[in-house]
């Protein structure tokens, strides 16, 4: 009999089965005699960073569907990658983006304390303005920052606002902007192929789906992160920054670090005067295994470490 209990951690499973002899028995069934070890070295890793590891972090994820967090597993499991790269616990502080849009200073009283906050992606207009707080109290604490799909087109708002003072910048996802620094992108080029869609379309068909390359920006945080200038990832979205806004937000000093290939499309920013802050048009959580952590989600637990060392 092999019982299937309970584990403290789903990546314990394997070396549950293996201590109740599973692996054996299903070579004993096809009768394979006289078989290697096996090498169950990686498995054990994990679990001892699991078990004992080299510190704590908080990691604030300000979202707007966080009263059901299976929408987040992937997010959940790739924060636990950088936790496992950097063998630190990371512990997950769930803030509904709608509890900063009252009274000032509410994101400062939520959020002092933590070592990152993480803006993941989102749709529509509701909890937009507690992201934006999120995304300026990161700036102007020094917190690490990562802005995921609708995280990064937030920092760009918030940035035009409260430093390049566009007061009224906005995106047209909420409706009509006079200065739209996100707006709805009506064509763009994937391989030779190049993309229309209509403003009015049907909704499945104006998102810009699957994976798409980025060129970073030789030198850049980025590029170091990704050890190398041209990465590949997933997208999911309907909505793009504008890079007509580029020379404003980036004299604000929020730089364009990664781009489409032909250059239209913002697809990456950053901060040179940030210990860690960064937004991403993709989703990287789609692409992290437990042995092979995405880099951005690696580097930012290891910034929150530092930062966990700070406070």
């Amino acid at each position: 009999m092999i019982e299937a209990r309970d584990s403290s951690s789903i990546y314990e499973v394997p070396l549950d089965y293996h201590r109740q002899g599973l692996d054996a028995e299903v070579l004993a069934v096809f009768g394979i005699e006289n078989p290697p070890p096996p090498d169950l070295s990686k498995w054990q890793t994990i679990s001892d960073r699991i078990t004992n590891p080299d510190g704590e972090v908080t990691i604030a994820v300000v979202g707007k569907y966080t009263v059901l967090k299976d929408a987040y597993k992937s997010l959940i499991e790739a924060l636990n990658h950088g936790g496992l790269a950097n063998s630190v616990k990371v512990h997950l502080d769930w803030v509904e983006s709608e509890a900063f849009e009252g009274e000032d200073g509410a994101a400062a009283a939520r959020l002092d304390g933590v070592h990152g906050i993480l803006v993941p992606g989102g749709f529509g207009e509701r909890g937009a303005e507690g992201k934006i707080r999120a995304a300026q109290f990161a700036r102007e604490r020094a917190v690490p920052y990562f802005g995921i799909c609708f995280g990064l087109q937030m920092a760009v708002i918030e940035v035009a606002r409260n430093v390049a003072g566009i007061k009224d910048a906005s995106s047209t996802e909420f409706g009509p902007a006079k200065n739209p620094l996100v707006g709805l992108m009506t064509e763009w080029v994937q391989g030779n192929e190049r993309i229309k869609r209509e403003a009015g379309g049907d909704l499945g068909g104006t998102m810009r789906l699957g994976a798409y390359e980025a060129v970073l920006n030789p030198g850049s945080k980025v590029a170091e992160i990704y050890d190398g200038v041209t990465v590949s990832e997933r997208h999911r979205h309907r909505y793009e920054v504008n890079i007509g806004y580029r020379k404003a937000i980036e004299d604000a000093g929020l730089k364009f670090t990664g781009l489409s290939p032909d250059g239209v499309l913002p697809e990456i920013v950053e901060r040179e005067d940030h210990p860690w802050f960064v937004g991403v048009q993709f989703h990287p959580e789609l692409k992290s295994r437990p042995f092979a952590p995405h880099p951005l989600f690696a580097s930012f637990i290891a910034a929150a470490k530092e930062q966990s060392r700070l406070v």
